[in-house]
């Protein structure tokens, strides 16, 4: 099997690419090197450029036209920054998946798994999240992918093409095999900061202790990265099982099924860090929620697929990948993906 992988070369979808190497799958990557990294495409099949540029698209296609299915990863997936930069992230993350579709459509593209994201989400009393939970983004990413979707949707509805995303909450750590990671150790990302402080000896800062869960701090999802790449694997083997009823479009949760607050993800990276780490209450950050996590009752029966590794791997993995930096290496923007 053949897949396409947009954003290949960026943290989800050069772990996604790993995952299918090690399944015996052959990924083509397709990325602009915006945020992603070269090194990431290193030994793979790699075309640099946009998701927009038809004619590369058409040139993807041309030499390999046993593309059995196409993931789409590529996206900016800042929170604060989709706040102070809306028509960045509308342009970057709708327009432009609307230019891809339609060159994917051209081409006879008649599987595409979205990589979208559990933020999307009004959560209920308990924190968790179903796909039949409301969809209420609170901030221009997270709405920009509920756009997408409901655009796939009503493509899919009028052409061959059958669109699954995937809806998924905060992946950390990295293949396993250190193959590949966050393409930079300084990001926003929660895991990202602890690392840092961890590293540094600065505070780490925990963005608000007043929303209305059992500590105060933020709860989330923290799916291990390789376990979300195993997903995208098994959504392209049991394709079909996620299409019931006739359907033309399917949603599919990820995650763990366990919520974990900020200030147990802090308590977790003590523990496996062995060198505590101190943290500072600063306030939440624009377009910070109180966060959800997910039943997965969906993936399990639909894909086959369940979560098989811990936190604490997740953590350990991220240490390990930070590890292997070198010092020289240039820092990028916060939040780069």
């Amino acid at each position: 099997m053949k897949v396409l992988i947009a954003g290949g070369a960026g943290y989800i979808g050069s772990t996604v690419a790993s995952y299918c190497l090690d399944a015996g799958i052959t990924p083509v990557l397709l990325d602009s090197l915006t945020t992603g990294r070269r090194e990431f495409t290193a030994g793979r099949v790699f075309y640099e450029g946009d998701i927009a540029d038809g004619a590369l698209v058409d040139r993807v296609y041309a030499e390999h036209p046993d593309i059995h299915a196409v993931i789409h990863c590529a996206a900016l997936i800042v929170v604060p920054e989709s706040v102070a930069d809306p028509v960045g992230y509308y342009r970057a993350n709708v327009s432009k998946t609307l230019d891809f579709v339609s060159h994917l459509l051209r081409n006879g593209c008649e599987r595409l798994i979205f990589s979208s994201s559990a933020s999307v989400y009004r959560a209920g009393e308990d924190f968790t999240v179903d796909e039949h939970s409301a969809v209420e983004p609170r901030s221009p990413y997270a709405r920009s992918k509920a756009i997408c979707e409901d655009m796939l949707r009503d493509i899919a509805a009028v052409t061959p093409l059958r669109t699954l995303s995937l809806r998924y909450f905060n992946p950390l750590g990295a293949d396993p095999a250190l193959r590949t990671g966050t393409q930079f150790p300084r990001t926003r990302q929660v895991i990202g900061s602890l690392v840092e402080a961890y590293e540094t000896g600065a505070p780490f800062r925990v963005a608000g202790d007043s929303f209305p869960t059992r500590d105060g701090s933020g709860i989330r999802d923290y799916l291990h990265v390789w376990d979300l790449a195993a997903a995208h694997v098994a959504a392209l083997r049991n394709y079909d099982n996620a299409f019931t009823g006739g359907a033309r479009s399917a949603v599919i949760n990820l995650g763990t099924g366990t919520g974990t607050t900020v200030f147990e993800l802090l308590a977790a990276f003590n523990a496996a860090a062995g060198t505590p780490v101190a943290s500072v209450v600063v306030p939440p950050r624009p377009g910070d929620s109180p966060g959800a996590f997910t039943r997965t009752d969906r993936a399990a029966e639909l894909l086959g697929w369940r979560t098989e590794l811990t936190l604490a791997d997740g953590i350990r993995d991220a240490l390990a990948w930070a590890r292997t930096w070198h010092e020289d290496r240039v820092p990028a923007p916060d939040g780069a993906r």
